[in-house]
């Protein structure tokens, strides 16, 4: 394309408005052809590399389990199905109130419950049953966030705290009823004063002698428990996170079993609860707050696994260092942060496979006067953001799947290593989401805001989870400079720490004044972590064509995350030309990565059901005709 003969046209077409030439004077208006669909399988080329294949590395587990649980849920009215065009799609209909939407999200439960689905996630072993639950979890949130949330907060961390807090006692007594769906328990930790710092929650728990109960009380409206899923309609029985006193001395936080509802659904005594209403998104979980007031238990209602309290109001703990008690208490929580890593990664997904999809057919304007328009996909600068948003995703793919196998074969020696890998891909993982969420939406233009084609809805619905080829030359450069920026940044960090202390801070206090030289370490440590799996998983292949797409998308990983990082400029690892070169390279690769675009996103294992309009004919689906399916 001539740079000069392009600007000349504009020029003229601006001129010919300015000039006002009136209608008689125009030349007469040529009508163009009708645009029509193609569908991208047609047009592109045909998949350099096994489709299936790369799914496996992907997916990483329980790939005919996934399919079965889709089907199932595509089966069923109650999961909406939708006919657009010539197909039909799977999604939930969020023009329904919060009280509909919360109705039909215990009935898909239900559906799910008789079925089998949920066999096994509280009374199951074993790596295999827990990487299974997982793999269900995840075709529940691609289906509806608010139906995976309900579900987490009653098998997750209701019964995962039965479970883990607690001991025989409470095992034979809720978890067959959890698992059964016969107790549906909700998590009360978190309160109106205070979120991430459990420790200082307000909520009070004082043990009676006389009659060996605890009495629960809560004493400030900063107390009052908040957020609580699955409190304000549906929950029968609560985990209370509290402080502990015994003899007017507190214990630290400790963990207790009550009823808040009967089985006709009525409030228990000594219990109030409220609604926490409407929000941008998860209206499908009724979100409650819940106040205590004199609430007696009895002591057996103790999660006591770390600790207890005797009949005679004596405290018993293995653990004698509150610290190290509070630690165990919250270290079964991990299992969460691994749960939101993994799901983040699909939504992304998600939201590439319908935008790659629509950009392979949709396009917009030409490069030559009489030249057809160009698809979007076409674009170096729509290139430039979606392709690399593709390689981040299958990156952090592997990394969340070496997350799971290291979860599920969890011992003491590396719980350590969960809770550092947990915490640092959680929010990695969860902004990366964030990110391409926004993208896409973006990407998609006017199509992204409509709710039938579920990015933008997507957008809002997970936004809550914020608050997770080359030789090997090639290869280890890149893991050396992402390792070089590690060890400078951890250097760095603790002089920072140590001149704070100099000065008289101190170290709690010095840590959080360096807390940019913390933020950039986390972010080296997890980007470098990221990689390093994803190479790993890269090569374990046989040569061929699904190993030189994972080297281009390692390739590509490696180097947008050099680019976006203003830490390798700011502090000397690259030099200026060496960052203008670093940029010109993810150019290239995007044009290396745009053939095998629609190839990558047919290989997330998202059936068609589960995308949305513009994924596919969206001329069709747009259509007056289409009119009559709504």
């Amino acid at each position: 394309m001539d740079p000069q003969s392009t600007a000349a046209r504009h020029v003229a077409v601006i001129a010919g408005h300015l000039n006002c030439q009136s209608p008689s004077a125009a030349a007469p208006l040529a009508l163009a052809a009708c645009l029509h669909y193609d569908p991208p399988e047609l047009s592109e080329k045909p998949p350099a590399f096994d489709l299936a294949a790369l799914r496996r590395v992907l997916d990483g587990h329980d790939l005919a389990a996934r399919d079965w649980l889709f089907r199932l849920m595509e089966e069923s009215p109650l999961f909406c199905p939708r006919r657009r065009g010539d197909r039909t799609f799977v999604a939930p209909d969020y023009n329904q109130t919060k009280e509909q939407q919360r109705a039909v999200t215990m009935r898909r439960i239900e559906y799910l419950l008789r079925r089998g689905v949920f066999e096994g996630w509280v009374t199951g072993s074993g790596p295999e049953a827990e990487l299974r639950k997982l793999a269900f979890f995840e075709c529940i949130a691609i289906y509806d966030h608010s139906l995976s949330i309900k579900l987490g907060v009653t098998y997750f961390l209701w019964g995962g705290a039965i479970r883990f807090f607690g001991t025989k006692r409470h095992h034979d007594k809720w978890l067959k009823a959890t698992e059964d769906y016969q107790v549906k328990g909700c998590f009360a930790m978190t309160e109106l004063g205070h979120g991430s710092n459990v420790r200082g929650i307000e909520t009070i728990a004082i043990y009676d002698t006389n009659t060996r109960e605890f009495v629960i009380n809560t004493p400030c409206e900063s107390a009052q428990k908040y957020w609580i899923g699955g409190a304000a309609n549906h929950a029968t029985h609560t985990i209370i996170f509290s402080q502990l006193l015994i003899n007017g001395t507190s214990q630290g936080i400790h963990a207790f079993v009550a009823q808040i509802r009967d089985a006709d659904g009525n409030v228990c005594p000594n219990v109030r609860i409220a609604d926490c209403g409407h929000k941008i998104g998860l209206n499908g979980v009724d979100n409650g707050r819940i106040w205590f007031d004199n609430l007696r238990i009895p002591r057996e209602n103790l999660l006591n696994s770390v600790a207890d309290v005797l009949p005679d109001g004596q405290y018993v703990s293995s653990i004698k260092d509150k610290d190290k008690r509070f630690a165990a208490f919250m270290a079964p929580l991990t299992f969460g942060r691994v749960n939101i890593a993994a799901t983040a990664v699909y939504i992304s997904k998600v939201a590439l496979a319908i935008t790659v999809r629509y950009a392979l057919t949709r396009r917009a304007f030409s490069i030559s006067a009489d030249g057809p328009e160009v698809l979007l996909l076409d674009y170096p600068s729509h290139q430039w953001r979606i392709l690399p948003l593709i390689a981040k995703t299958c990156a952090m793919s592997s990394a969340a799947n070496y997350l799971k196998r290291l979860y599920v074969k969890r011992t003491p020696e590396t719980n350590k290593s969960i809770h550092i890998y947990s915490s640092s891909l959680k929010a990695t993982l969860t902004w990366h989401n964030m990110r391409a969420l926004q993208e896409c939406r973006k990407a998609c233009g006017g199509q992204g805001l409509k709710t039938e084609n579920r990015i933008g809805i997507l957008n809002c619905e997970y936004d809550v989870q914020s608050t997770f080829e080359g030789d090997n030359n090639v290869l280890m450069q890149q893991l050396d400079l992402l390792c070089l920026r590690e060890r400078d940044l951890l250097g760095r960090y603790a002089s920072e720490v140590s001149q704070y202390q100099a000065q008289g801070e101190s170290k709690q206090k010095a840590m959080l004044l360096s807390h940019q030289l913390a933020d950039e370490l986390a972010r080296a440590f997890t980007e470098r972590t990221i990689l390093q799996i994803f190479a790993d998983d890269e090569m374990t292949q046989s040569a061929g064509p699904l190993k030189e797409l994972l080297g281009l998308l390692r390739s590509m990983y490696a180097l947008i995350s050099v680019e976006e990082d203003a830490s390798f400029l700011r502090y000397g690892y690259l030099s200026l030309e060496s960052a203008a070169a670093a940029r010109k390279e993810v150019m290239k690769l995007c044009g290396d990565l745009r053939p095998h675009a629609l190839s990558v996103v047919s290989s997330f294992g998202i059936p068609d059901a589960f995308l949305s309009p513009i994924a596919f004919d969206w001329i069709q689906a747009n259509s007056w005709a289409s009119l009559s399916n709504e």
